[in-house]
């Protein structure tokens, strides 16, 4: 005999939500969207509007209460300076946030990039994963490492100063407090780059 389960509106609506949270893209992002646009631009307006003076030494602590990207915190950093280098190490990232560095390097906005990612980013996430890797063979910008990565960072350096970044967060927006550390020092910047130097990549 087939069993049935009952279950109210408000199961079915979390249900649906979860169903959608475990859908991955099944076509690559063209371009951003008004939707992403206006999200990233009211995450951002309360971190820009701190208008903080990076000093060398110095590190700055936040905690977001959801709907920030990690990647506001290097925004945080372009707007004070271009890379001639960065590195970015995350679980997995969204698809619009891939499009998004790829404008900064097409602005010349970054010049130099390394890509570290998840073990799982390359099957879960295939077309993000296809789009990264479109976007290092059109630059010729650096390398993608793939192994058993948990980690989210970034480090760089520009014509003023050197900076690590630490974050909770992976390169996408969800809307869990995260906890974020941008430190303006070039030791923080050594220490990262000679470790993912170092990474023997899967692929």
């Amino acid at each position: 005999m087939k069993k049935i389960r009952l279950i109210s509106n408000k199961e079915h609506e979390e249900e649906q939500r979860n169903e959608q949270r475990t859908r991955r893209r099944t076509a690559e992002c063209i371009e951003l969207s008004t939707q992403y646009l206006y999200r990233r631009a009211f995450s951002e307006i309360s971190l820009l509007d701190l208008n903080l003076e990076l000093k060398n030494g110095y590190s700055y602590n936040f905690l977001t209460g959801g709907d920030v990207d990690s990647l506001s915190f290097l925004k945080i950093i372009l707007r004070a300076q271009n890379l001639d280098y960065c590195l970015f190490s995350t679980w997995c990232m969204a698809a619009e946030d891939i499009l998004q560095i790829d404008e900064w390097i097409e602005k010349g906005k970054i010049k130099k990039l390394d890509a570290y990612v998840g073990e799982i980013f390359p099957n879960s996430y295939k077309v993000e994963y296809s789009m990264l890797k479109n976007l290092f063979k059109k630059h010729n910008c650096g390398r993608i490492g793939v192994f058993k990565n948990h980690s989210k960072i970034y480090s760089g350096y520009g014509d003023k100063f050197y900076f690590g970044i630490q974050t909770s967060a992976n390169i996408n927006t969800n809307p869990r407090t995260e906890n974020s550390c941008i430190t303006i020092d070039k030791g923080i910047y050594e220490f990262y780059r000679q470790y993912f130097d170092n990474i023997k990549s899967f692929e």
